[in-house]
């Protein structure tokens, strides 16, 4: 088991340190953020897992008619829908989590998301980890499949 562990740290080391450069220098410009159009393109079919700070942070499955099946690390599946909005993608679990918009920038090092706080607060953006055309494993019936 440990050395399956240190196998995946190994694997994803080089990741994490990109990530971990994104995320530090969040004073980059990024250029404009991408629209719906450019956004499903680029997630249409595609599970995407994000991380901040270097440190792994949820993964995201984007499905047609802009539908998502998202998990933070080790926690259950959640089913929404996004929308732009101005210059933000916003999504909507349909629950009591408040409406969550990003900007989202396609760089050479992978997907940037920053979160767009109404309230003023900045928070490290995500940047994509991985991405795969796997759908999310999720333990409640009919999630990720």
């Amino acid at each position: 088991m440990r050395r399956a562990v240190a196998l995946i740290v190994l694997t994803l080391w080089p990741v994490l340190a990109a990530a971990q450069a994104i995320a530090q220098d969040t004073g980059t410009d990024l250029g404009a953020p991408l629209d719906a159009e450019q956004f499903d393109a680029l997630t249409l079919g595609r599970t995407i897992t994000y991380a901040q700070d270097g440190v792994p942070y949820g993964t995201e499955a984007y499905r047609p008619g802009h539908k998502v099946i998202w998990a933070f690390t080790e926690s259950e599946c959640r089913e929404g829908d996004w929308f732009q909005r101005g210059e933000d993608i916003c999504f909507d679990y349909h629950d009591d989590t408040p409406l969550q918009c990003w900007q989202f920038h396609d760089t050479p090092s992978g997907l940037v998301a920053q979160f767009q706080d109404p309230e003023g607060g900045v928070q490290s953006p995500l940047v994509g980890l991985s991405d795969s055309k796997d759908g999310l494993d999720c333990p409640a019936p009919d999630l990720g499949v």
